[in-house]
């Protein structure tokens, strides 16, 4: 197979950002090949394994153990080995994939190398396949598997057969990817490492930008630049839908400076003004964009808007015209924002307005996103993803609309697992101030991921516990998830609602609590 020629260069921290260069792609197209996937069993990298053997490849995979996901992959007439050995890697393999979470020294990984066969990162394939089908990609540092999700769900309604591969599992869909016979695909493009400037989306949407990973970018700068480049990708006869209620967004397509599509350089502001002028004539990305927005700000809006239980209810309205009113099953404002980008994107792709407000009514939403465990002796259990300060709150905020209304007086408990060290370091202020509309926050130890041991020494979550005090909060560092558990069966009372919440293994809490409660 031919070489992958690759573009390096380093980011403003110093470190190595690689990714490929617009490489001969038709091989891939015309060609059958093989490919082994290290790693298999994650969410993305079975998604883009279903989607290669779709397209006539022929794909083998190994995973450290069986899962639902390794089962259906066999089911499929995927052969999936459970654990990771040389002897796994065929013979005659094209291609190896390896998961981000594959580390260099792994034996299938040095196997490869020792046949002499090409090893691809997952967004690194996900990237030559984006080349070969109409990609829609959802961007941004919230929202981004919710609102992929619902696009993927509203254009499978539509009848489009798309493949979609997403970082959550969506119910309606069958799990968080698929290999369907249309020529679309739906991913979620994840700015961690840069991975989303391997993408070449036909449509893709920004639907904010904050600061976050800051382990990795240097600051909100860095962040915008690397926002800008996505933006850059899109093709140009495709589209980009941008949030034009956000400061950063804006911002960053500004400081990208591409074309608009009245021929001026610079993107069009959420007015239709033109952007920032950009020395030397057009720059590349698309020459549409679409800005959504509740402010009065962008193409896509919406008037009227109102919440019944916490459920957006709205006129969806584009360009100054009322196309449909919309009552959407999913909670809160955010939600309302993150259903103007589907509407968007799917518009594009030729979904009726008809059979879009039917998929973004019936759309019940992406796994540990509110999601709704059970009732049990009168106190009701959630589970959900956030992890960050500002997702902490929209979805606080949420909740206590939906559940905690005068008819049901109960206590909101929060019990939150903060999410690597570093990012509890870098804002700890800010999720000091996040919990507000919790009545009380209880604290596990941090989740530790990808740090070093100093970098545990410097924070704990007995610190954030003291901040939220200090701000007026009740909160309690309890430390061992079990002992959470048997808090929580304790003290908690009927209308009580409790909502475990964080990126890691958290949400044991509320499955344990819904046995012992039961």
């Amino acid at each position: 197979m031919k070489e992958i020629k690759k573009a390096e260069r380093r980011n403003t921290t110093g470190q190595v950002v690689t990714r490929l260069r617009e490489d001969d792609t038709a091989k891939m197209a015309v060609i059958p090949l093989s490919y082994h996937f290290v790693g298999i069993g994650g969410c993305g990298m079975s998604g883009l394994a279903q989607v290669l053997a779709q397209k006539g490849h022929q794909i083998t995979g190994s995973d450290t153990q069986s899962s639902e996901v390794t089962e259906k992959l066999e089911r499929a007439g995927i052969r999936v080995n459970i654990g990771h050995k040389a002897e796994a890697v065929p013979r005659d393999v094209d291609c190896v994939v390896v998961s981000a979470a594959v580390p260099e020294d792994n034996p299938e990984w040095l196997q490869a190398q020792e046949q002499g066969v090409r090893v691809y990162k997952y967004a690194q394939m996900l990237g030559k396949l984006s080349r070969q089908m109409s990609t829609l990609a959802v961007a941004g540092t919230h929202g981004k598997s919710t609102t992929s999700g619902w696009l993927a769900y509203v254009l499978q309604q539509a009848g489009m057969e798309p493949s979609f591969v997403i970082g959550a599992e969506v119910g309606q869909l069958g799990g968080g990817s698929g290999a369907g016979k249309g020529k679309h695909i739906v991913v979620e493009a994840c700015e961690y490492d840069r991975s989303f400037l391997n993408l070449r989306p036909r449509v893709g949407a920004i639907l904010n930008i904050e600061r976050d990973h800051l382990d990795y970018y240097q600051d909100i700068n860095d962040i915008l630049s690397a926002f800008g480049e996505f933006a850059g990708l899109i093709s140009e006869d495709g589209l980009l839908v941008a949030n034009g209620d956000d400061d950063n967004v804006v911002r960053a397509l500004s400081l990208a400076g591409r074309q608009d599509a009245g021929g001026t350089t610079g993107w069009r502001d959420a007015s239709g003004t033109a952007g920032r002028q950009v020395a030397g004539g057009t720059a590349s990305g698309p020459t549409r964009c679409e800005y959504f927005s509740l402010e009065d700000k962008g193409d896509w809006q919406v008037r009227n808007l109102r919440f019944e239980a916490g459920q957006g209810c709205f006129d969806l309205i584009y360009r100054g015209i009322r196309l449909e009113s919309v009552k959407l099953t999913l909670a809160g404002v955010h939600n309302v924002a993150n259903a103007l980008a589907v509407a968007a994107m799917a518009r594009s792709v030729g979904v009726s307005i008809e059979q879009i407000c039917v998929g973004l009514e019936g759309f019940t939403g992406a796994d540990r996103r509110m999601s709704y465990k059970g009732n049990v002796q009168g106190v009701v259990v959630l589970d959900d993803y956030a992890h960050h300060p500002t997702e902490i709150q929209t979805t606080l905020e949420a909740i206590a609309a939906k559940y905690c209304r005068s008819e049901r007086p109960g206590r909101l408990w929060c019990v939150f697992q903060p999410h690597q060290h570093s990012r509890t370091r870098f804002f700890l202020s800010e999720f000091a101030s996040s919990f507000r509309w919790a009545d009380i926050v209880l604290l596990p130890d941090i989740y530790f991921v990808r740090e070093s041991e100093q970098l545990r020494r410097e924070v704990n979550a007995g610190q954030l516990a003291d901040r939220i005090n200090e701000n007026g909060g009740e909160a309690r560092y309890v430390g061992e998830l079990d002992n959470i558990v048997e808090t929580l069966v304790r003290e908690v009372q009927v209308g009580d609602v409790v909502v475990t919440m964080g990126a890691g293994d958290v949400w044991k809490v509320a499955d344990e609590l819904i046995c012992r409660l039961g």
